[in-house]
């Protein structure tokens, strides 16, 4: 609430680089929505995709992994749930659902919040409840060690603090005193150095980015997943928040590194759009188109497993099939059998 604390009071001033980005997502805006009304039908399977890719991606980053062969099943299916992994992959497919169906009719509230950790978190005892602990925030690191990088606010004052956050958004979207992305984006910085619960505040803080870019007319997350794009720079997210989490107790903290790196991230899902929607061809061969427009922004060597994680939900075997096709054309094999590389051919 410290970041939106500093927009109330007038305190901060819009750098030219976070101009920019708003200015190339208004851009954005107008083309998406060219394309959803004219071609309604074609973009189905890009939300498929894009809520299996969600719900991997979120929980991938927390360390949740599930095997790639069960995520069609488990992310589009109903079935018996091997173990918790499984559970929180499912529950943050839900709560992506509720989401995507009730849009910007879902409040941003106290209440939903609880609720989309509590969906999130699946079976697990405290979901959906606050933190009754004081939890650190801890990052993971690439070699796989832990540091404390973050001491979060007290378990005492969270529920003070969520709920005076939740009011600032909702003052702050009504006088729209700063652009609503700038908002989402205070929202989601201050969320995360609140820190409500014991576990799964990034999983929940990436639900409310979904949810708040509704609120603010922002629904390229229904078509492109913001928790891959999140992943795919994990380095620059925790950078970013590192930077702008440093003095944010005490309300001197400088927002703006955070706050651009989430509308990088909405600008990359755009771009991504517009270059996907526009390879589907039509909703039969949209697995095909997926794989292909996969393959266009691999750089370098890359494998079956590869086009599998860009794709979940896509079958190996389509993916072998669209890989033979394009041989000799699109990209070359370099090697044999099933665990071969290949590498896309430059023209």
């Amino acid at each position: 609430m410290r970041t939106l604390e500093q927009i109330r009071d007038r305190r901060l001033t819009v750098p030219m680089t976070v101009s920019w980005y708003l200015s190339d997502i208004g851009r954005a805006q107008g083309i998406q929505e060219l394309f959803t009304r004219q071609s309604p039908q074609r973009l189905k399977v890009l939300r498929e995709h894009a809520i299996a890719q969600s719900a991997v991606s979120s929980n991938r980053i927390e360390g949740v992994e599930i095997d790639q062969t069960r995520i069609g099943t488990v992310v589009f299916g109903h079935p018996a749930l091997k173990d918790q992994d499984e559970e929180e992959v499912a529950g943050y497919r839900d709560a992506l659902n509720l989401i995507h169906k009730r849009g910007a009719k879902l409040p941003v509230s106290e209440e939903t919040i609880l609720t989309l950790h509590k969906l999130s978190r699946g079976e697990i005892w405290d979901a959906g409840q606050y933190k009754d602990k004081p939890v650190d925030i801890i990052e993971r690191l690439p070699n796989g060690d832990q540091r404390i990088r973050f001491r979060s606010v007290s378990p005492s004052d969270t529920p003070v603090f969520t709920r005076n956050l939740v009011e600032l958004w909702t003052d702050q979207i009504r006088e729209r005193n700063i652009s609503p992305l700038v908002l989402l984006a205070a929202f989601n910085l201050d969320f995360l150095c609140i820190h409500p619960f014991r576990d799964g505040n990034g999983r929940a803080s990436r639900l409310l980015l979904l949810l708040t870019c509704y609120h603010v007319g922002i629904d390229v997350g229904h078509y492109v997943s913001l928790e891959r794009l999140i992943e795919e720079n994990k380095e620059r997210y925790y950078e970013t928040l590192q930077l702008s989490s440093k003095g944010w107790h005490e309300g001197k903290h400088d927002p703006w590194p955070y706050i651009g790196y989430l509308l990088f991230i909405i600008k990359k899902a755009y771009d991504e759009f517009e270059e996907r929607a526009g390879s589907v061809a039509a909703p039969r061969g949209g697995k095909t188109a997926l794989i292909e427009a996969a393959i266009l922004q691999i750089s370098g060597e890359f494998g079956v497993s590869d086009l599998q994680n860009a794709c979940p939900g896509v079958g190996v075997d389509l993916i072998r099939k669209v890989l033979q096709r394009l041989k000799g054309s699109s990209v070359e094999c370099l090697g044999r059998g099933q665990s071969a590389r290949w590498r896309r051919q430059l023209n």
